[in-house]
């Protein structure tokens, strides 16, 4: 008895464990602008764009950094096995006003001789710490440099919000191709129940003697195709998902589902109103050419600014000392004074401060074709607005004649279909009462869901378009920055 409760205990156990990873593993169900949302954080190419933004701004902060003080500190201890000599020049006789470091009477030594001497200004082993303080007063490139930071911080929001208008418009195509696959799914479940219906009635016919078995076969082929075109085409629906995860950049082995249906989607679109107040402005793209001009406009002042004089303060502050030996150097004689020739182990302190003026005077014309260089790479940029404008209004032109053209398409579709469907019905009536041949009713279903298909096809390219009419107008909405 004690073994039966052990065992359904352990089964409600893992029972209530695979509910609850059947819970975990539920699809999660996204709306396009959920869609749009999850991929503008997740996309790798999005991921990217916020970290050049950050970027940016440490450049920004690194540039200010540059007009603070600088402090550099400085240990070094040396050791001269064997010290330099110096030189110096000998003088037999030496007046009042010479100044020699030879004494008199040395042998063999002639007045005028070069004599080589070890120094006893210096010992053998000595140590220096100290603090190296600049700060700039006055640097024309500093002062563009700043400008030039705030511009490159510009230029990468304007960088990011182009990759977002990118990624919106990839996950809404990649969204409305799944949403058009989800309607078209169910329309295959629809027309295969009404045709299976058709069958069943056909085959009660034949066995009432009201058909032949041949007009059974005929609708049965029917249905037969019909059930493999769904199943081919749920096949090919899941490449869609994964192009819509891939966009999105969305675990693959997650389940995921989308939500809403096709009568949502706005398809009409005033185009005259998009013409009102339109700017070039509006395209990320030009966005990003404008800030690349401003980061040259400045990249030539900065040329300029660097022929100007530069000012800057100094200071070093710090401690030396010298010994015989490297252990003199870690002691400190506590009999040192100050005036210098008392306690050789002490560390004695030393500071300087002042200000340094650097001006060009000549660099060899370098600088000036530097600028000439400079001046010539922004009339490319320059040129290259010409450009962009000219592949914007062909743009705007091309997506707006596509777009005027998928909604004409669409329309007739539409009526197509609602024809097909007209006939579809009159016609099976008419076989159900025996005044019109299962050829017919077979033709009529066949000819219903081409239309179907093509009703779709054009649905889908009219949304595809208003997707290229709003990125061509600068209308996708993207992240503000």
């Amino acid at each position: 008895m004690k073994r039966l409760y052990y065992f359904l205990t352990l089964f409600a156990g893992l029972t209530f464990s695979y509910n609850m990873y059947a819970q975990e593993k539920q699809a999660t169900v996204f709306t396009l602008d959920q869609c749009i949302e999850y991929a503008l954080k997740n996309a790798v190419s999005a991921q990217n764009a916020t970290l050049d933004e950050e970027i940016a701004k440490a450049k920004v902060k690194e540039t200010v950094g540059i007009g603070l003080p600088q402090v550099a500190g400085n240990v070094s201890v040396d050791h001269n096995e064997k010290l330099r000599r110096f030189f110096g020049t000998y003088i037999a006789n030496p007046q009042p006003e010479d100044f020699t470091f030879f004494p008199s009477g040395i042998a063999d030594a002639q007045d005028g001789d070069v004599l080589a001497a070890q120094s006893f200004f210096q010992l053998k082993s000595s140590g220096d710490a100290g603090l190296n303080i600049n700060q700039i007063i006055f640097n024309g490139s500093y002062l563009v440099g700043l400008q030039a930071s705030k511009a490159f911080k510009n230029l990468a929001y304007r960088n990011s919000t182009q990759t977002d208008e990118q990624i919106i418009q990839q996950v809404t195509k990649a969204y409305y191709g799944v949403l058009i696959n989800k309607e078209r799914t169910e329309l295959f479940t629809s027309n295969i129940g009404r045709i299976d219906t058709l069958l069943r009635n056909t085959r009660a016919m034949v066995d009432n003697g009201f058909a032949e078995g041949i007009d059974a076969d005929r609708i049965q082929v029917a249905l037969n195709n019909l059930t493999t075109e769904r199943d081919k085409f749920m096949n090919l629906n899941e490449l869609g998902i994964v192009l819509l995860k891939f966009q999105m950049n969305y675990p693959m082995d997650e389940p995921f589902e989308v939500s809403g249906n096709i009568q949502e989607v706005q398809v009409n679109a005033n185009v005259e109103s998009y013409k009102e107040n339109w700017d070039y402005k509006s395209r990320p793209d030009y966005q990003v050419l404008e800030a690349n001009k401003r980061l040259q406009e400045l990249n030539i002042k900065n040329n300029y600014a660097q022929s100007l004089p530069s000012i800057s303060a100094f200071a070093n502050l710090g401690y030396s000392t010298q010994s015989s030996n490297i252990s003199g150097i870690f002691k400190t004689n506590s009999n040192a004074s100050d005036d210098g020739f008392i306690g050789p182990d002490k560390w004695y302190g030393y500071s300087l401060f002042g200000v340094s003026l650097n001006m060009p005077i000549f660099t060899g014309l370098q600088r000036t074709y530097k600028i000439q260089q400079e001046k010539l790479t922004l009339q490319k940029i320059n040129n290259g607005f010409t450009s962009l404008k000219s592949g914007i209004d062909l743009e705007i032109k091309q997506s707006t004649v596509n777009f005027e053209n998928a909604l004409k398409s669409l329309t007739a579709q539409k009526q197509n279909m609602e024809l097909a469907d007209k006939v579809a019905r009159v016609t099976k009536i008419k076989y159900e009462q025996g005044v019109g041949s299962n050829l017919e009713v077979v033709d009529a279903e066949d000819s219903l869901r081409q239309s179907q298909t093509n009703f779709y096809n054009a649905l889908f390219d009219a949304m595809i378009a208003k997707v290229d009419l709003d990125k061509a107008y600068g209308k996708l909405t993207v992240t503000e920055k």
